[in-house]
């Protein structure tokens, strides 16, 4: 698990990467009725799942009837200075997200795709267009004293039409009415036909207890801004309060699972996250984000053959959400089933185009042996995970100076980057300097060993790093762990190039047949 937009492998340090604006605030605040507040939800795109379910669509609410409903859900923009009440703005917005995730007419961005618009004016045009959606949802919020004023406004971006606006006031304790009300009027204003477990699915949530509610929604908006342990702290007090309360259980299991690793060797915190998201399940079987959540965590330690039913089952819950698509493929790849894998994140990334773009890379392709095709689906940037995959491909493709120029550059941007190390260790072998190469490779390997590093998928490229530089005994071991600790692509292994130093080797035979076993073993139970 990787920090909040990351998803698979652990590395032994990689923070997530994005930038945060100060609050553009007005000069003063609108004036609101004497007992109410100002709320207004930015809230955005809705797109049809061109994939799923066309006939479910009883309106076109667009002239451009052609491309898909998109939905982003902006955080809400508060209008008033007040740090305590700044909460607000990303958790509601990421409650409706949740809730309208369940509607297979639409697709709806994920929360760590808009979090960057927290507090900020917007060009409607411009977030469209970084989102790829159609439809933004508009508005802002304050609070005054108890009471809360929603606004909301749904923009069709292309013709540049205000679809509806509306406003309401609510108190500070019913702050769980806010997304059933809002996600209602989407719907009718949209005018979707819902089919029977839809319409189930959204009803009005049972009242739960506001205090509990508050520390939730406190919460999710810390670990927005990847402060983990505070998170945690919010969470748990909601859990304690409101022992039933599903969403909550989820939340904690995720900022428990982020922690660990983040923490490298975080057991502890592992076992607390697996027995929050278990939780969840049980109190909200239909509710796809814990299955989400558990599945990563599953593949991340080792068993990843737990992970594909609960993601099948989020996927028949929730048929367009892009994180949900995506985590299978990461498992199916795990499991060596990169056909199959490729076809997951193409559709992860049709449905999101920004879905983990940043932090989980389409390894399936690069596995494949088809090269440029990876090289192709990695996003235009200079973040060390992405040179470091990008001089990956590069080395593979035989451009050793490109791929040499992009190790070392990631390497001095991150040096405690696992990745990173592995690609300096590579750029090392490209220019014949093997002995400075299995330096870094080992000092490598001390710090998986201290900080208890399980990715496997990380652990097997340092073994195949070992092997390019002729250390086949530290490459066999390194392979060993990998296997055990669940990445067992046979596939990939049969094939690969950078292991040919190991094929004459009888521990590497055995290490490949067990790699295929589990292998055959997981094809027959899910193919």
């Amino acid at each position: 698990m990787l920090p909040p937009q990351t998803g698979g492998g652990t590395a032994l340090a990689e923070t997530a990467s994005g930038t945060t604006s100060a609050p553009l605030l007005p000069s003063r605040p609108p004036r609101l009725l004497p007992a109410a507040v100002a709320i207004a939800v930015i809230v955005a795109a809705l797109f049809a799942g061109g994939y799923y379910l066309e006939s479910r669509r009883s309106h076109q609410f667009s002239a451009d009837t052609t491309g898909p409903r998109t939905l982003a859900v902006l955080p809400f923009r508060n209008l008033r200075e007040d740090p305590q009440t700044d909460f607000l703005g990303f958790s509601l917005a990421d409650a409706l997200i949740t809730k309208l995730a369940y509607i297979s007419a639409l697709t709806v961005r994920p929360s760590s795709s808009v979090e960057r618009y927290r507090n900020q004016t917007i060009d409607p045009q411009k977030v469209a267009a970084d989102l790829k959606v159609g439809i933004l949802l508009t508005g802002s919020f304050i609070k005054d004293g108890d009471d809360l004023r929603i606004t909301t406004q749904l923009i069709d971006v292309k013709p540049d039409k205000i679809l509806w606006q509306d406003s309401f006031d609510t108190k500070f304790d019913k702050l769980l009415t806010v997304q059933d009300r809002v996600s209602e009027q989407i719907i009718q204003g949209l005018q979707l036909t819902l089919s029977p477990a839809e319409a189930k699915r959204l009803k009005p949530q049972a009242p739960i207890n506001p205090k509990a509610y508050e520390y939730y929604l406190r919460g999710v908006d810390l670990y927005s801004l990847n402060d983990f342990l505070a998170a945690i702290t919010m969470l748990e007090k909601s859990t304690s309060i409101e022992p039933g309360y599903a969403p909550a259980w989820a939340y904690l299991g995720r900022a428990y699972a982020t922690n660990a690793s983040l923490q490298f060797g975080g057991h502890e915190n592992y076992g607390k996250a697996r027995v929050a998201f278990e939780k969840a399940i049980a109190l909200d079987p239909a509710l796809v984000s814990p299955r989400v959540y558990m599945a990563n965590l599953l593949t991340d330690t080792g068993s990843v053959e737990q992970s594909v039913p609960l993601l099948r089952e989020a996927i028949q819950n929730s048929p367009n959400n892009a994180e949900a698509h995506w985590e299978l493929g990461y498992a199916y790849r795990f499991g060596g089933m990169l056909p199959q894998a490729v076809t997951e994140s193409e559709l992860a990334r049709r449905l999101d185009p920004q879905v983990k773009v940043n932090s989980s890379a389409m390894n399936a392709y690069l596995y494949l042996g088809e090269y440029d095709k990876f090289l192709q689906s990695l996003p235009v940037n200079d973040s060390p995970y992405i040179l470091f995959y990008r001089g990956f491909a590069e080395y593979y493709a035989g451009r050793m100076q490109e791929a040499a120029t992009d190790f070392d550059r990631a390497f001095k941007e991150d040096p405690s980057l696992m990745q990173a190390a592995i690609g300096r260790a590579l750029s090392y072998a490209i220019s014949n300097d093997n002995a400075a190469g299995l330096a870094l490779l080992r000092q490598t390997e001390e710090k998986i060993e201290k900080l208890g590093v399980s990715d496997a998928e990380g652990i097997y490229k340092v073994a195949q790093a070992y092997a390019v530089l002729g250390d086949r005994a530290s490459s066999q071991r390194m392979l060993r762990r990998s296997v055990e600790g669940g990445f067992f692509c046979y596939p990939y292994f049969e094939s690969d190039p950078l292991l040919n130093n190991l094929r004459r080797e009888r521990e590497f035979a055995e290490i490949t047949a067990q790699a295929r076993a589990r292998h055959e073993q997981f094809k027959a139970r899910f193919f």
